[in-house]
């Protein structure tokens, strides 16, 4: 082949490559971005609490954990992260259930001990079946609390039914914006089947809100939950862990703000001055104790 020929041919080929690779995002995309789903079977005994069923209206049962706090105390409706599964969440339902604070952590469909395959509209659904189902067990309010992706399913279902307060743990500004920086080579907003735009929902969120982002995450950057906290209405609080990251954020620090929130929904006492705004983890501390001072 000649040299003139060839380089005629390059940008063929590049093309072509090109599509091939743009094909392969589009075709395993959902694989990419649900990678718990089907990964491995349901554990034969709960790691806590109680298995719990749940049926939604397009016919898929939904496996949950259980654990029923006290009827005159919010119980808190966990939605986990892509990659995880409802028995991980041990540490999260004891430290509740110390305060007599339910807990239900539900299995997307799709995802171990649940039937169906995982999608946007699909987990949406789930959301609020689960919400639904809760609604009938818990004598009180409901806490919405999402990580990670589960925070577009937080968000929905927060925008749907009458949470009493929405916890987001790890938040995007949208599926689409975070794929968008992550592949900006690529046509995302083409291809992306699931975008699960919060944005266009934190809006309609009237409840008591609290953010909580590590400032290290580079799964889902701090930029992105603070562009949904900005756009969120009031009441709102965010808080900024200087020293977490995506995963490590789930630790003694989190589960103390979020009973601290939860609780301070049903209490009388007045409020600490310090309820909106965003905030790091050193602020916070410095404002809880008085202290005024300078970092």
């Amino acid at each position: 082949m000649s040299t003139t020929r060839y380089l005629l041919l390059l940008p063929l080929m590049a093309a072509i490559a090109y599509m091939a690779v743009v094909a392969l995002v589009y075709f395993s995309q959902r694989s990419l971005l649900y990678p718990g789903a089907g990964a491995t079977p349901a554990a034969e005994r709960a790691a806590w609490g109680e298995a719990v069923h749940v049926k939604t209206p397009d016919g898929e049962l939904l496996q949950g954990l259980y654990s029923e706090g006290d009827s005159d105390k919010p119980c808190v409706l966990l939605f986990f992260g892509n990659g995880d599964r409802v028995d991980n969440y041990a540490f999260l339902a004891r430290a509740l259930a110390a305060r007599s604070i339910g807990l239900l952590a539900i299995s997307y469909r799709g995802y171990p001990g649940s039937t169906g395959s995982p999608g946007e509209q699909g987990l949406l659904t789930d959301g609020i079946a689960a919400f639904d189902w809760l609604s009938a067990q818990a004598g009180s309010g409901i806490v919405v609390l999402g990580r990670s992706l589960g925070t577009g399913v937080a968000v929905n279902t927060a925008a749907n039914r009458p949470a009493v307060g929405v916890i987001l743990v790890s938040p995007y500004l949208s599926a689409l914006s975070v794929a968008q920086t992550r592949y900006p080579f690529l046509p995302v907003e083409l291809l992306l089947k699931d975008p699960f735009r919060s944005d266009l929902k934190i809006g309609k969120l009237g409840q008591p809100k609290l953010f909580l982002h590590g400032r290290l995450d580079d799964s889902i950057p701090l930029s992105s939950g603070e562009a949904l906290f900005r756009l969120a209405p009031e009441p709102k609080r965010m808080v900024i862990y200087d020293g977490a990251g995506h995963n490590d954020i789930l630790n003694d620090r989190m589960v103390g703000d979020v009973i601290g929130f939860v609780e301070a929904l049903t209490d009388n006492r007045p409020r600490n001055p310090v309820t909106d705004g965003t905030q790091s983890e050193g602020e916070v501390q410095r404002s809880l104790t008085g202290s005024a001072s300078n970092p």
